[in-house]
């Protein structure tokens, strides 16, 4: 399959012009779908009011079907199993998030690297323990939600570990990992002081050490973080309505910052470094910075309309900063957008957006930045579950080559008995999978969210794709060729375990229902008829290669790879 075949099926059909939208927008209201009610309005007067009857209890909501099942958890897991596909069905939307939102870490990444040996002098100046500790708990650990978010988070909250230029670089992007896996249902405000304190982000935007301007030297704070920090992880580079559409004035997009708020929001990070010169260990890289007050710029920092003033302690400074950047009214639509873009579709509605939006600046209990309420909305969204809307040519996103590794590797339940997952580093477009968890090159990802394939349809029809920036011809072929090495072989002992499925290997028809349903691969009648004739075509007897085969052409069909 090329990846042309991929934009077609994004884009199936042609999309009309974009324009400003409504309340509710027409695709909406097409499908009989109401976001707000009228008021009820009465004329005055002073005599008695009779009674008005309470309105009779809405019928209770069918439970999801297990297609309807497997669709959510293609979006709120990084791969799901018949159980949890039944738990869905068993439960509903609602119950299933709020046993996902109760459940612990059952270790942290930091906790498994030290209990693995991986913190010792023999690992200091390697890696070795980062891709094993990634996969396993993006595959094994329960907490399939908290894994999804995190991850998402992962991707534009961008710490790469090639980029980290520490002692045991492993334990300190695992210790940043950590935070995100943490913060993922906590307050976005929070999540903003603990990654900005984290060792490793200190290291790899360069603000670890930074000291304050030098007149005698000419030199001054590094700019690299301040910048960052409003660019890609919280305010974007354009004013945005609260539905994430771009503000202009007299036709022009009006821009967040100036190159004066970079260098002043710049001093607020300036004496941060590590808390200890014990470097015989990795600890240090687990605990927040803290800041040495003779490298802190000490006089006043203006930014944002916002001036801290002069002979405010370096705490204090980065306090004040974030509380300022927190309130700008961009962060509510830039990282609901982003989010949504991550669990549910490339392209959100304007109304999508607004909607999450209003949910981050108030969780319905007067609390701004609530991480699991704005996740919940994007989940619950009729824009994520009403399966009219599912089947729109603008709905959707290329599902991340990550995720379909995951999602096969929890769907038939793979395992490393030895612990070692042997996964590796997969990032290689050429032989494996153009990605790989917590190895971006780049503060800007292995893709931006705003990125469109030039000259496709994609950018025709004025749409964004942002995984297919890492997806090209020699992409795709890797991709297949890796997948059609690991279904039947797994990666030395992380193998998947087809005991269950192998009972339909001789009822083709069911057996393809059934890797469709798990892999949430929603496969259309004519690609299962593929499916079917090719799995057909071998003999009955052969259950291994029919299942492999069912499964592998599922992982390649055009409906798996654009989540819907």
């Amino acid at each position: 399959m090329s990846d042309g075949d991929a934009i077609a099926t994004l884009t199936g059909e042609e999309i009309p012009p974009e324009t400003e939208a409504p309340v509710t927008p027409p695709h909406l209201a097409a499908l009989g779908v109401t976001l707000g009610l009228a008021a009820c309005g009465g004329g005055g007067g002073t005599g008695s009011v009779p009674a008005t009857p309470a309105p009779p209890t809405p019928p209770a909501a069918p439970p999801p079907t297990r297609l309807q099942a497997a669709r959510f958890l293609s979006q709120a897991t990084v791969g799901s199993s018949k159980a949890n596909v039944d738990a869905v069905v068993a439960q509903g939307y609602d119950a299933w998030l709020d046993a996902q939102f109760a459940m612990p870490r059952a270790i942290t990444h930091w906790d498994w690297l030290v209990q693995g040996g991986f913190a010792t002098t023999a690992t200091q100046n390697n890696q070795q323990g980062f891709d094993p500790v990634m996969w396993r708990q993006l595959i094994a650990s329960a907490d399939q939600l908290r894994q999804r978010v995190g991850m998402a988070l992962l991707d534009f909250l961008v710490v790469g570990i090639d980029g980290v230029d520490l002692p045991w670089k492993q334990c300190a992007v695992a210790a940043y990992v950590d935070v995100l896996m943490d913060g993922a249902f906590g307050n976005f405000r929070t999540l903003m002081q603990n990654i900005s304190l984290n060792v490793a982000m200190g290291y790899y935007l360069t603000f670890a050490g930074n000291r304050k301007a030098n007149p005698a030297t000419g030199a001054v704070p590094d700019e690299n973080y301040a910048r960052e920090l409003m660019q890609l992880f919280t305010i974007g580079l354009l004013k945005l309505n609260a539905d994430g559409t771009v503000q202009t004035n007299g036709g022009v997009p009006v821009e967040t910052y100036s190159q004066d708020d970079i260098t002043g929001l710049a001093r607020v990070f300036t004496g941060w470094n590590v808390d200890s010169a014990d470097n015989s260990t990795p600890d240090r890289l687990r605990r927040p910075m803290v800041n040495n007050a003779s490298q802190h710029e000490t006089g006043a920092k203006t930014f944002l309309g916002t001036t801290i003033p002069a002979g405010t302690s370096g705490p204090q400074s980065l306090n004040l900063a974030l509380d300022a950047i927190f309130a700008h009214p961009n962060v509510a639509p830039f990282i609901s957008k982003q989010l949504i873009q991550r669990l549910v579709t490339s392209n959100p509605p304007p109304a999508y957006v607004a909607r999450i939006s209003a949910v981050f600046e108030n969780n319905g209990g007067g609390v701004r930045g609530d991480l699991k309420a704005v996740v919940r909305a994007i989940l619950l969204d009729v824009e994520a579950r009403n399966d009219a809307i599912a089947g729109t040519s603008t709905e959707g996103k290329l599902r991340e080559p990550i995720m379909r590794l995951t999602g096969w590797a929890r769907a038939f339940g793979a395992s490393s008995p030895s612990g070692t997952w042997p996964i590796g580093d997969t990032s290689s477009s050429s032989t494996r999978l153009a990605q790989s968890p917590g190895r971006s090159q780049s503060v800007f990802n292995f893709f931006r969210p705003g990125y469109t394939p030039p000259n496709s349809a994609i950018a025709a029809a004025g749409l964004v794709a942002p995984e297919f920036q890492i997806t090209n011809e020699p992409s795709v072929i890797a991709y297949v060729n890796y997948m059609a090495a690991i279904v039947p072989n797994g990666s030395g002992d992380f193998k998947a375990d087809y005991t269950a499925i192998l009972a339909l290997a001789n009822d083709s028809a069911g057996l393809i229902d059934e890797v469709d349903i798990l892999l949430g691969a929603a496969l259309s009648v004519a690609t299962k008829a593929s499916i079917k004739a090719a799995v057909d075509s071998i003999a009955a007897g052969s259950a291994s290669n029919r299942v492999y085969t069912a499964i592998l052409l599922t992982l390649a069909s055009p409906e798996y790879l654009v989540q819907k």
